[in-house]
């Protein structure tokens, strides 16, 4: 039963408790019941709206930052992902496989922006041996959700 709350939940977290003991054949007490407790054992950590920031502000940048950690032999990882994790610019920090140990999602207002909360703040965090910055160009699907675009605005070039 859990894991179906959760998935409706993902799908739309404005489900009314109504509408998800509804969909689930459950009382209405037992679902807010079982919110309640995933809330308290931090299964569910928050609710965030998702917002195409594109046809709100078009000063609004994403970058997804590779990081390259040399990890200490008494924390590893673990106090540079928490010390990143507290500015403001910073979404979301992911430990990775593969080349890079890190994964930091930024945002900002401008390209110039993030692109100095890298070099001014990631880069020179001890630990850290190597950023790449690659910014988000256009966003296709977020959290599960298709960001339709509507219309091919690429402008028409004659050579």
């Amino acid at each position: 039963m859990k894991e179906k709350i959760l998935e409706l939940l993902y799908e739309n977290a404005r489900y009314t408790v109504e509408e998800m003991a509804m969909m689930l054949g459950a009382g209405e007490e037992e679902i807010a019941a079982k919110i309640d407790e995933m809330e308290k054992d931090n299964v569910i950590r928050g609710y965030k709206t998702l917002i195409d920031w594109e046809k709100v502000d078009d000063r609004h940048v994403t970058a997804l930052i590779e990081i390259k950690v040399k990890p200490q032999a008494t924390y590893g990882f673990e106090e540079i992902a928490n010390k990143i994790s507290q500015f403001e610019y910073v979404e979301s920090v992911y430990l990775m496989s593969g080349g890079y140990d890190l994964c930091v999602i930024v945002t900002g207002q401008t390209f110039q922006k993030v692109a100095a909360f890298v070099s001014n703040y990631l880069a020179p965090i001890d630990g850290v041996e190597a950023t790449g910055t690659h910014f988000v160009l256009r966003r296709y699907k977020d959290m599960g959700v298709e960001l339709k675009v509507n219309s091919d605005d690429r402008e028409k070039i004659s050579l």
